[in-house]
C-alpha cells in the first residue's frame, strides 16, 4: 500500500511540473503539435520496454475498442485541452484549475461505481476543492492575464481525465492487463490519431531553444507521458479511481511553486485556492477510508 501511496505522490509531481514545459513549447509551436510530439516521445519508449518486458499480447486485441476510447479520453482530448488552456492563463493558475478532475471522478463514481460510492464528508470535500477552483480563477474579477477559453479549455481536458479514471476502473482493470501494456496500448492509438490530424507547418521551431525542446522530450514525453500513465493504470489498479484522483490535487501545489519560481504573481487567492484545495482531498481520502471499513 505504501508503494501505491508513493506512486501517486509521484505522479502528481510529474503533472504538476508539466504546466512549465507546456508553456515554453506553446511559445514557439502550436497546442495540437505538442500534444503530438508529447505523445510520441512517451509511446516510443514504452512500446520498447514493453515489447522487451513481453507484457503485449494477441488476446489483447478483444480490448482494442478500449483502448481507443481510453487514447481519447486520457491523452489526445486531456492532453490539447490542458495545452491549450496553459498557453493562454498563467502555468500556476493551470496547475491550480487542474484539480477540479475529482469533481468530475466523483461523479461518475458516484453514478458507476457501487464500491467507490463517495461519502458525504467526500462530498464536502470535492465542494470545497471546486470552491478552490472557482477563487483560483476568479471570474468575478476579469483578470487580465486569465484567459476565459483558457480555464474553457483546462476544464475541458479535466473533465475528460475524471472520466477516464472511472472507465478505465469499470472496463479495463478488471481484466487484469500489465499497467505497462495498458499505457502503450493508450498511447499508440493516440499516436496514430495525433499523426493524422497535426498540421506539421514551422514544427521545427521547437529546435530553436533547447530549454523548451528538453522540456518537452524528456518532461512531457519521458515522464509526462510514459512514466505517468503506468503509474496512471497501477494506482487506479491499487487504489481505486477515487483516490487515484487525489493525485491532482498534488499536481496544484506543485504547479505554483514553481509558477512562483518562474516569476508569476502568487496573490492571496491563490493561496486561498491552496488552501481549499488540500483541505477537499484531506476530506475525499479520509471519507473513503471509512467507506472501505463499511
Amino acid at each position: 500500500m505504501l508503494r501505491s501511496y508513493l506512486a501517486l505522490i509521484a505522479l502528481g509531481v510529474i503533472w504538476g511540473s508539466n504546466f512549465i514545459f507546456m508553456k515554453w513549447s506553446t511559445l514557439l509551436i502550436t497546442p495540437a503539435q505538442t500534444v503530438m510530439l508529447r505523445v510520441l516521445c512517451g509511446f516510443i519508449p514504452l512500446l520498447l520496454i514493453a515489447l522487451y518486458s513481453k507484457v503485449l499480447h494477441r488476446d489483447q486485441f478483444k480490448h482494442i475498442i478500449h483502448f481507443a476510447v481510453m487514447s481519447v479520453l486520457a491523452t489526445s482530448f486531456y492532453y490539447y485541452g490542458f495545452v491549450a488552456g496553459t498557453a493562454l492563463i498563467p502555468t500556476s493558475i493551470a496547475g491550480l484549475l487542474s484539480g477540479s478532475i475529482p469533481i468530475f471522478t466523483f461523479i461518475c463514481a458516484f453514478l458507476f461505481l457501487r464500491k467507490d460510492r463517495p461519502t458525504l464528508q467526500m462530498l464536502i470535500g470535492v465542494i470545497l476543492g471546486f470552491l478552490g477552483i472557482i477563487i483560483s480563477a476568479r471570474p468575478w474579477e476579469h483578470v487580465e492575464s486569465i484567459d476565459p477559453l483558457g480555464v474553457i479549455w483546462m476544464l475541458a481536458g479535466t473533465t475528460s481525465l475524471g472520466v477516464s479514471f472511472v472507465y478505465a476502473q469499470r472496463l479495463l482493470s478488471p481484466h487484469k492487463i500489465p499497467p505497462l501494456a495498458l499505457a502503450t496500448w493508450q498511447t499508440g492509438f493516440a499516436s496514430i490519431t495525433l499523426l493524422i490530424l497535426t498540421d506539421f507547418t514551422d514544427l521545427s521551431a521547437i529546435t530553436t531553444d533547447i530549454k523548451s525542446l528538453i522540456g518537452l522530450i524528456i518532461g512531457l514525453g519521458l515522464l509526462g507521458t510514459g512514466g505517468a500513465f503506468f503509474l496512471y493504470y497501477y494506482i487506479i489498479e491499487k487504489l481505486g479511481s477515487v483516490k487515484a484522483s487525489g493525485t491532482s490535487y498534488i499536481a496544484p501545489i506543485v504547479a505554483v511553486i514553481i509558477g512562483a519560481f518562474v516569476g508569476e504573481e502568487i496573490n492571496i487567492f491563490v493561496f486561498i485556492a491552496l488552501a481549499l484545495i488540500l483541505g477537499g482531498v484531506i476530506l475525499i481520502q479520509t471519507g473513503s477510508k471509512k467507506t472501505s471499513k463499511t
